[in-house]
């Protein structure tokens, strides 16, 4: 049974900063692409960041570019989204996805994605 467990969210102020982390499990993600989204209340949920399996290819949403950073370690199956300088706008459940091959240009679709966390609630003050 693949696993995509999200943790590190939390309460913070603006400005402050969080990391999250996405362990998988039940299958390797080592080849394929990976990728955060968000949802806010009332919102559709929306892409955040996405990596290529090698890391070497890296694509933000605009409205994070500069702030966040994702990475992954393939040899702990995981992926991380360091998020600095938080605003209260980026306050939603922050929910990692799992590919189901290489990263193709669509990233930012949510059909690009097989397999889902359970999303970790990320809450910014003011």
């Amino acid at each position: 049974q693949v696993q995509l467990v999200e943790s590190g969210g939390g309460l913070v102020q603006a400005g402050d900063s969080l990391r999250l982390s996405c362990a998988a499990s039940g299958r390797t993600f080592s080849n394929s692409g990976m990728g955060w989204f968000r949802q806010a209340p009332g919102k559709e949920r929306e892409f955040v960041a996405a990596i290529r399996w090698s890391g070497g290819s890296i694509y933000y949403a605009d409205f994070v570019k500069g702030r966040f950073t994702i990475s992954r370690d393939n040899a702990k199956n995981t992926v991380y989204l360091q998020m600095n300088s938080l605003k209260p706008e980026d306050t939603a459940v922050y929910y990692c996805a799992g590919g189901l091959g290489p990263l193709r240009p669509f990233y930012t679709r949510i059909s690009e994605y097989g397999y889902w966390g359970q999303g970790t609630q990320v809450t910014v003050s003011s």
